[in-house]
């Protein structure tokens, strides 16, 4: 299970450490991919295996599910931690996340996000101050993907 929030440095090779709580989990490699509002996803080998396990279900003959598969493994790196405990991020991978200097890192249950500071502050800003109507929708099972 991932979860916490930390603040790092991207250096200007693309290295960025992930904290030792996260890392210890995620075994020696890991799979990093467009994620959803803006930031990468990071999954552990297991965790690849499950959203793998996932994609292979989508329908090769409808066209959203072969334009998401497409530019779901399109995007994917699978990386390595260095000794330090960082991973090198492509100039696509930060790119696509608008990362800079600065990034922040989520755990989010099954999986790490890496997000541009500014896109995650506004991102949390908009849903922290409805968190009890998101709690009680989603309670109901009826979850909106606007």
């Amino acid at each position: 299970m991932f979860f916490g929030t930390y603040r790092h440095n991207i250096d200007a090779k693309g290295r960025v450490s992930i904290p030792a709580k996260l890392r210890n989990q995620c075994g020696d490699k890991v799979y990093v991919m467009k994620g959803h509002d803006g930031c990468l996803d990071v999954y552990s080998e297991s965790g690849w295996e499950e959203e793998y396990a996932t994609l292979l279900k989508l329908s090769k003959k409808k066209k959203k599910s072969r334009a998401y598969r497409r530019i779901v493994t399109a995007g994917i790196s699978d990386l390595t931690f260095d000794k330090m405990g960082r991973i090198l991020l492509s100039s696509d991978l930060r790119d696509l996340a608008k990362l800079n200097k600065e990034v922040v890192i989520n755990g989010a249950v099954d999986h790490i996000e890496i997000w541009d500071p500014e896109t995650w502050d506004a991102y949390y800003n908009e849903y922290i101050e409805h968190f009890d109507d998101l709690s009680e929708e989603l309670e109901d099972g009826d979850e909106d993907d606007d």
